[in-house]
């Protein structure tokens, strides 16, 4: 073989073993980033030819996919809107964003483990691959009350069965039409997703368990009367002062009642009449009293500082690890740093029901293959004891009170115990303050507990305690429960 010829082979051998090893690193190596990209069209048309898994409320799809006539097969549809679409999240060209469509896409996709047998059984068999059912725990008619009843205020509605810890109902305001995320026409699905992110109300905010956390106000005291009957010193007879302000140590500052006047004509109140009456000195007193550390347990307790996953991870609610007395008296009645979702107020109000046992929430009831098998169905679990049943039935007789005589009068149920607390947090100079209500039904064998947060006061002019404003939504959602 002459000099010429072996050059050339030489050179047909080097470009076979280039390609070789190309395809190689394509097909192996840079495979996963490959498919990952964002313009992968492949990629992308494979994932939406798969017909993803339901998202069922009772029996009734909030999202499904149905079949198209243009190349990607589906389209994710979600018949109600709005009304679940902090529940749902949206399936687009950015993927699973938000809700369940994120947080159970790999059962929802199929992609899951818990789904490997199935796929081998649909290679075999050629059945056309589809991702497993999501039952949800919500209550129709409760999602229902709650959303009519913020209406077009800001804030969120979290609704939980006391006894299990299932999510009855989630809703955030303002809330987002996923359909309009869902198109096919990237342009369109881009522009409309742009100017969701640019709102700034932040309608993608899931308010119920996560964004900016909010000061919960009196709602606290019910964490605080915990406490203090907790340790044994106290009881809802115990005598605490109640005068129009309460002078706080270490600073010249004031702890003044919401209405600058005296608790009582006596300027004492017991603990019960305090909750009664949301008493600020009183509970400002009693918890410099049990100390910060007996707080922050007692928060704990009820959940403060986890992070649970329904399965969206719900951010942690907190108590400031340091605190003074002037600070304690003011986290005391729910203002300093103390900052909550309103789906840990809710868990408070349902461990107070279930005579003191916190359940875990949860949002999913069973996983169903496309067999219609179920793959995993919920397990109620008990996340602690927050407090004694001793405690939890105090708790429970004050709180009646409050809603009989005191300032939760406009969650009063004909025919029903009511147990509940108002709250009216403040959040800002020159800011209205935020309105609060956390409550449960019947008292005596509750059958929902509920949480209500109305972003400054809702739009109820001047009127923005909790007592006004959230106690009324609260009533209603307890009423489509008991119905």
């Amino acid at each position: 073989m002459n000099a010429p010829v072996r050059r050339l082979s030489f050179l047909v051998g080097l470009l076979f073993a280039s390609l070789l090893v190309s395809t190689t690193l394509i097909q192996y190596v840079f495979a996963a980033d490959l498919n990952a990209r964002p313009d992968n069209r492949r990629t992308l048309l494979a994932t939406y030819a798969r017909e993803r898994g339901e998202i069922l409320v009772g029996q009734t799809p909030v999202a499904r996919s149905v079949p198209t006539e243009d190349e990607f097969k589906f389209q994710r549809e979600y018949p109600d809107g709005p009304l679940y679409s902090h529940v749902t999240g949206f399936y687009s060209f950015y993927g699973a964003v938000g809700g369940l469509e994120q947080s159970e896409d790999p059962l929802l996709s199929g992609s899951s483990d818990k789904l490997f047998y199935r796929r081998v059984s649909d290679l075999f068999t050629g059945r056309r691959a589809q991702g497993a059912t999501i039952e949800t725990t919500l209550d129709p008619a409760v999602q229902q009350a709650a959303e009519q009843g913020l209406g077009q205020a800001r804030g969120a509605v979290v609704a939980l069965d006391p006894k299990t810890g299932a999510v009855l109902a989630m809703v955030s305001h303002p809330d987002f039409n996923p359909n309009r995320l869902a198109g096919h026409d990237l342009a369109t699905v881009d522009e409309n997703y742009r100017k969701l992110t640019e709102e700034p109300d932040r309608p993608l905010v899931n308010r119920a368990i996560g964004g900016d956390l909010y000061p919960p106000g009196s709602v606290f005291k019910v964490v605080v009367a915990a406490a203090a009957l907790s340790d044994g010193e106290y009881t809802e007879d115990s005598v605490l002062p109640g005068p129009a302000a309460l002078d706080l140590p270490l600073t010249s500052a004031t702890l003044p009642n919401h209405d600058d006047v005296p608790c009582s004509p006596t300027g004492e109140v017991t603990l019960k009449q305090a909750m009664v009456v949301s008493c600020n000195p009183a509970f400002g007193d009693l918890g410099m009293k049990i100390g910060a550390d007996a707080l922050r347990e007692q928060a704990a307790k009820f959940g403060f500082g986890d992070s649970p996953s329904v399965p969206m991870r719900v951010t942690p609610s907190s108590v400031p690890a340091e605190l003074d007395a002037p600070q304690l008296a003011q986290s005391s009645i729910g203002q300093y740093d103390v900052r909550v979702t309103p789906m840990q107020m809710a868990m408070v109000a349902a461990g107070v029901a279930n005579r003191g046992t916190v359940m875990s929430p949860y949002l999913v009831q069973s996983v169903i293959g496309s067999d219609l098998s179920v793959i995993e169905s919920a397990d109620p679990t008990e996340l602690t004891q927050a407090v004694s049943p001793r405690v939890a039935d105090e708790l429970t007789d004050m709180l009646v009170a409050t809603v009989d005589e005191g300032t939760g009068t406009k969650a009063q149920i004909p025919g029903v115990r009511v147990a509940g607390k108002t709250g009216t947090a403040e959040h800002g100079e020159g800011r209205r303050a935020h309105a609060w209500f956390i409550s449960y039904a019947p008292a005596d064998d509750p059958q929902i507990a509920v949480a209500v947060i109305v972003e400054d006061g809702g739009v109820s002019g001047s009127e923005t305690s909790g007592g006004s404003v959230a106690a009324p939504i609260a009533k209603q959602v307890m009423e489509a429960r008991l119905k």
